[in-house]
């Protein structure tokens, strides 16, 4: 059931599964302030239906940002995560090089900055993350 659908980012919860999935939004400076609000709509929608299992698609995750801005929104989701009780993200990567290489910089500084109580891992396919995630 779509929980949240804006031009930003959307929200789709399958409560038999507890799987919320979210396209992760494209990163463009002059929309940061947007993605960010989003992005805290998103931590609450995982708070307030208790979400274990959070589904980042970023398959088509276009991204503009500088470096320090990309890591910044990742921290600003990862910080927001650790107040939920959510235990497995999966992400699913960009096809761009370009964007997942950003990325995996990006999750390696949250990594690196921040002491994660949740598993975390990159998927090539939605599919395999959704696998994973099914996994208890």
């Amino acid at each position: 059931m779509v929980l949240f659908d804006n031009s930003i980012i959307r929200l789709d919860y399958a409560p038999a599964s507890d799987i919320l999935a979210a396209e992760y939004p494209d990163l463009h400076d002059f929309l940061l302030p947007d993605i960010k609000r989003r992005l805290d709509t998103l931590v609450d929608t995982v708070r307030n239906y208790d979400v274990k299992r959070l589904l980042l698609d970023s398959t088509r995750t276009v991204t503009t940002v500088c470096e320090e801005a990309g890591k910044d929104i990742a921290a600003h989701l990862a910080a927001g995560l650790l107040k939920t009780r959510v235990e497995k993200v999966a992400r699913v990567q960009s096809v761009s090089p370009t964007v997942e290489t950003k990325a995996q910089k990006n999750m390696e500084h949250v990594r690196q900055s921040l002491s994660l109580p949740f598993e975390l891992r990159n998927f090539t396919s939605r599919p395999e993350a959704v696998e994973w995630l099914s996994v208890r």
